[in-house]
């Protein structure tokens, strides 16, 4: 909706034709077009903005901050990585 309501003036916005969609993405426009009560060209056009990552929606985070801060105190785990803070003096001559 918000690349549709930045040009609401027809000689403001650049015009585009689009060839060889494919049937599948026409039937699915054309559906939530329907169900959505708006027009084919509002449904592609907002479709087109979330693709270009231009919408202003957050979209599929692909980070770990879910899990960041989790850390939980375990003894059984910390003593099973003490061996790595220790120096094999062998090793380093």
């Amino acid at each position: 909706m918000l690349a549709f309501l930045a040009c609401n003036a027809y000689n403001f916005c650049m015009q585009y034709t689009i060839r060889n969609v494919p049937d599948t993405l026409d039937e699915a426009l054309r559906r939530a077009a329907r169900e959505q009560g708006k027009s084919l060209n509002e449904v592609a056009i907002e479709a087109l903005a979330r693709g270009a990552g231009v919408t202003g929606e957050r979209g599929r985070q692909r980070e770990l901050s879910d899990i960041a801060g989790t850390w939980r105190n375990d003894p059984a785990f910390d003593s099973a990585l003490a061996a790595q803070d220790t120096i094999d003096e062998e090793m380093w001559r």
